[in-house]
C-alpha cells in the first residue's frame, strides 16, 4: 500500500483553508480524509483544522475500527463530534461565526471500503486505469440536476455552482452520506474543489496512469491545476493499491 496526501494554497486565494490526513494502524486498516474550510478571518481553516484534529484524535485511539456497521456508526458519530466542536468553537469566537467546512472520508480495511462525504469535495476510486467518482455533491446544482431543472453541462456554468447545501458547522444536526464500495480497486483518491473545478476527469487519469512515483502524481496534479489558473487551494490524499492487495 502506497499512500501520499499534499495541500496547495493554489494561485489566487491569499491562504489555505484545507485540511487532509491519511492514517493507518497496526490492522492494517487507513482513514484518509479531506476537509475545505469556508468562512471569513480564517475561520474556514479553523473548521477544517477541527475536522481533521477530531478524526485523528479518535482514529488514534483504537487499536481497530471493528466490523462494517461498527465502522458507519463510527463515521457518523465523529461526524456529529466534529459538528459539535465547530459550534462550540463559533459560541466562544463571534468573529468565526457562519465558519464550516466539507468532508469527504475513505474507510479502507481488510474487509471492506466505506466512504463518507458532506458538502462539494470528492471520493473517487481507481480502477481499470479509470476514474469513478463514489460521492455526490451537495451543492445547489446538484440539486437543480437531480430535479430536472438543469443539465449537467448547464451545472458547469452555473453562477451558483459553488453554493453548497450541506456542511459541516452549516446545520446541526448534520448527517453525512455514507457509501459501501467493492474492495476491488487500484486507488483512492479524495480532493478538494480545488482540483477537480480546475481539471477533467479525464486529465486527473492521465496523471494518475503514469508511470511515476505516486508522490510525483500528486504533486504533478497540483502543479496542472495551478498551471489552469488555481482558483482555490488544492487538497489530495492518494492511496495505491498493489496487485493482490485488495
Amino acid at each position: 500500500m502506497k499512500t501520499c496526501y499534499l495541500t496547495d494554497t493554489g494561485k489566487v486565494r491569499e491562504h489555505n483553508e484545507d485540511n487532509l490526513i491519511i492514517l493507518n494502524n497496526d490492522n492494517n486498516e487507513y482513514l484518509l480524509a479531506v476537509a475545505d474550510g469556508m468562512g471569513g478571518h480564517k475561520a474556514g481553516e479553523v473548521a477544517s483544522s477541527i475536522a481533521i484534529e477530531c478524526l485523528k484524535e479518535e482514529f488514534n485511539k483504537i487499536n481497530t475500527i471493528g466490523n462494517k456497521n461498527s465502522a458507519i456508526k463510527w463515521l457518523r458519530e465523529k461526524v456529529t463530534e466534529i459538528n459539535n466542536r465547530i459550534f462550540e468553537y463559533t459560541g466562544l469566537h463571534e468573529e468565526s461565526m457562519g465558519m464550516g467546512t466539507t468532508l469527504v472520508m475513505a474507510l479502507l480495511t481488510n474487509d471492506y471500503l466505506l466512504f463518507g462525504n458532506i458538502g462539494d469535495s470528492s471520493g473517487f476510486v481507481f480502477k481499470d486505469k479509470r476514474l469513478f467518482k463514489v460521492t455526490k455533491d451537495h451543492t445547489l446544482v446538484n440539486l437543480l440536476i437531480s430535479t430536472g431543472e438543469l443539465t449537467n453541462k448547464e451545472a458547469e456554468t452555473h453562477p451558483k455552482k459553488n453554493i453548497l447545501m450541506k456542511a459541516l458547522g452549516a446545520v446541526n444536526p448534520a448527517e453525512i452520506d455514507v457509501f459501501d464500495v467493492e474492495k476491488d480497486i487500484s486507488g483512492i483518491l479524495l480532493c478538494s474543489d480545488g482540483l477537480t473545478n480546475m481539471l477533467s476527469q479525464e486529465q486527473i487519469e492521465t496523471v494518475l496512469n503514469s508511470n511515476i512515483k505516486i508522490e510525483e502524481k500528486v504533486a504533478r496534479l497540483i502543479t496542472k491545476s495551478n498551471n489552469r489558473g488555481g482558483s482555490d487551494n488544492i487538497s489530495i490524499a492518494y492511496l495505491e493499491q498493489e496487485s493482490g492487495e485488495s
